[in-house]
């Protein structure tokens, strides 16, 4: 299950509640983000 970011109001939304329609549900914008999660490796000694 992804989260996604509004771009207008800042909350974060469920992805069950985009697959209808792509608009915030809460002030009605079209601009999501989906955050994604930077991975750093580290390498062994």
């Amino acid at each position: 299950m992804a989260i996604y970011e509004c771009l207008g109001c800042k909350r974060s939304i469920e992805s069950e509640n985009v697959k209808r329609r792509v608009r915030c549900q809460y002030c009605g914008s079209k601009l999501l983000l989906k955050p994604r999660i930077i991975a750093t490796n580290i390498e062994a000694i």
